[in-house]
């Protein structure tokens, strides 16, 4: 089977980065390794040990990173109910370290990279993450440079810094209702998320950024009817996700979200998708194509 991309839950997560990721993070500890050149569209390439208790099997069945996302951080100042990648540590990856990692992914086929959290622009303000976006596009000249966020921390002397870097800038919206924001986790204090959403919008076309939206679909929003804000709003693409459940993030024991009262059947969520059919931009995202879709590294890459 192929992927453009591949999908790492936890513990898949951890295997990867025992076979594939450990070697591309060696490299940061004086560890040279390489991985074979492959075709870009997500062949197998086979990968030489770099260490003599690696599992060989493993490392050779490694796919080829052609679009990473990298949740840098998990902090957040959200509390959404059913977050996937919640706050359980404060680490964040040195700079440095970071763009090193990030260019040899580039080396190994990354052509899209998307930053992501908890709220990628919570650290450091957002200069830590303008940084990234800055080195990806201008070094190592990426084709796609994307973010998602809450947009809670945006500020347009951001966009003044470093729009010129950024390809997409995706803004999460679950619902256009306030209230239904608040029952999901989506605010902060009194701020409107969706007064914000719209002040977004509008930068991104001043500074030339592409706009889109999120939405997880869940038991709070799953009946409401989106088509008129979305087609005002008018993104280049709206992404709809099934609420996905992953173990030790939040469910389980260890989790510290219980997004169990969030989750929605397959035929729920396809009565979503049929409502808004109309929408042209719409991307569904179901949990089975999820599951399927990424490369998904962690803070600590």
């Amino acid at each position: 089977m192929q992927f453009s991309s591949v999908v790492a839950s936890p513990k898949l997560l951890l295997q990867l980065c025992i076979s594939t990721l450990h070697c591309i993070m060696a490299s940061i500890i004086s560890t040279v390794c390489y991985w074979t050149a492959g075709a870009c569209k997500g062949t197998t390439s086979p990968v030489p040990p770099v260490d003599s208790n690696l599992d060989q099997r493993k490392v050779q069945n490694a796919m080829t990173p052609t679009s990473v996302n990298y949740h840098f951080t998990r902090k957040c100042n959200y509390k959404c109910g059913f977050c996937f990648h919640t706050a359980k540590t404060s680490f964040v990856l040195p700079l440095e370290e970071a763009k090193r990692g990030l260019k040899l992914l580039k080396e190994s086929g990354m052509e899209k990279i998307n930053f992501s959290g908890g709220e990628p622009f919570l650290h450091e303000k957002g200069e830590f993450l303008g940084k990234l976006v800055q080195f990806c596009k201008l070094d190592l000249q990426l084709p796609s440079v994307s973010i998602v966020s809450n947009g809670s921390m945006i500020k347009e002397n951001w966009f003044q810094k470093y729009g010129d870097y950024l390809d997409i800038l995706a803004i999460s919206c679950d619902s256009f209702d306030e209230a239904t924001n608040q029952l999901i986790g989506r605010t902060q204090g009194r701020k409107s998320h969706v007064d914000n959403l719209h002040k977004i919008r509008n930068w991104c076309q001043q500074y030339k950024v592409a706009f889109k939206i999120n939405s997880v679909i869940n038991t709070f929003n799953m009946d409401e009817d989106m088509t008129e804000p979305i087609t005002q709003l008018n993104p280049v693409r709206w992404k709809v996700f099934q609420c996905l459940l992953i173990d030790g993030e939040n469910a389980g024991e260890e989790a510290l979200r219980e997004a169990e009262r969030f989750v929605i059947s397959d035929q729920l969520f396809q009565e979503f998708l049929d409502r808004h059919s109309s929408i042209s931009c719409i991307v569904p995202e179901s949990n089975e194509k999820m599951r399927n879709s990424y490369l998904i590294l962690d803070e600590y890459v």
